[in-house]
């Protein structure tokens, strides 16, 4: 039994930190300078895995619960939430992405909480390739029992409050926190 749940948390690491394999902005001096001049985001929180649904019934822990926080939290500090509509409207499109990956062994949730901040940018090599990449990003790994899932929504709330901090850094002015 032990050993199965060894092989459990092992596969859930190597799924966590082992399959990205694409370009990764972190939360630096450089990637927080391209959060200058962003006026708002439109926020979009994947959909949470099965398993973990049934799990967060429990705990209220939802995609769409954890979006409306997020939303709440930025217009609380002052930062505009787009609707769909005018996100594609606005230059650069300026998206807050979230994603919760979990895996668990029906006693323990391995989980990895990544904000990224995409927008549009351009190849150097052909300016007239644009493609969403992510510019900012901020993540959050941990491991916590199946009855213990709001401390998910903790981490999120932690990382929310970099992302702030990081967006009112770059563009000048004071988080209200």
């Amino acid at each position: 039994m032990r050993k199965i749940s060894w092989i459990y948390l092992g596969t859930a690491m190597y799924m966590i930190f082992g399959l990205y394999s694409y370009a990764y902005a972190i939360d630096s001096d450089l990637t927080r300078r391209t959060l200058k001049g962003i006026r708002g985001v439109h926020v979009i929180v994947e959909d949470l895995q099965p398993n973990i649904k049934n799990y967060g019934q429990k705990s209220s822990l939802s995609s769409i619960q954890m979006e409306k926080d997020v939303e709440d939290r930025l217009q609380s500090e002052g930062i505009e939430v787009f609707t769909r509509d005018r996100w594609l409207k606005t230059a650069g499109r300026p998206l807050l992405y979230i994603n919760i990956n979990t895996h668990d062994d029906k006693f323990r949730v391995a989980y990895d909480v990544k904000i990224e901040l995409r927008q549009i940018v351009s190849m150097e090599a052909n300016p007239d390739i644009k493609t969403l990449a992510p510019t900012w990003s901020i993540n959050m790994t941990g491991i916590v029992g199946v009855d213990k899932l709001d401390i998910i929504r903790d981490a999120l709330a932690t990382l929310m409050d970099r992302f702030i901090k990081a967006y009112w850094t770059a563009n000048n002015k004071e988080s209200k926190k």
